[in-house]
């Protein structure tokens, strides 16, 4: 299994109970995949640099995990078709091993 890291930009009109959900949605699919979920970190509501679908604000919240590349296009697919997710970086993290 490879390191990777996911940012989140979820939107910040969401309940705490709803982010959380969001969150756990995302580590589920890690695990059912094979994979380790090593940390999860809530960054909070942060201005964006430039207006995404009319918001000015987003909920960042940032996972490092181990995962198998395939399942890399699980998660994908299924943060493509979330709606509370906003936008989504998944990048390799080779200096993590």
């Amino acid at each position: 299994m490879k390191a990777y890291e996911l940012m989140l930009l979820i939107d910040p009109s969401l309940d705490e109970e709803a982010l959380a959900a969001v969150v756990e949605k995302t580590a589920g699919v890690v695990t059912s995949q094979g994979g380790v979920v090593d940390s999860t970190e809530n960054w909070g509501k942060r201005r964006l640099a430039y207006e995404i679908d009319g918001r000015t604000d987003g909920d960042y919240t940032v996972m490092q995990f181990h995962a198998t590349p395939a399942s890399i296009a699980e998660l994908d697919r299924v943060l493509h078709i979330t709606d509370p997710v906003v936008r989504f970086m998944i990048v390799r993290r080779d200096d993590l091993g």
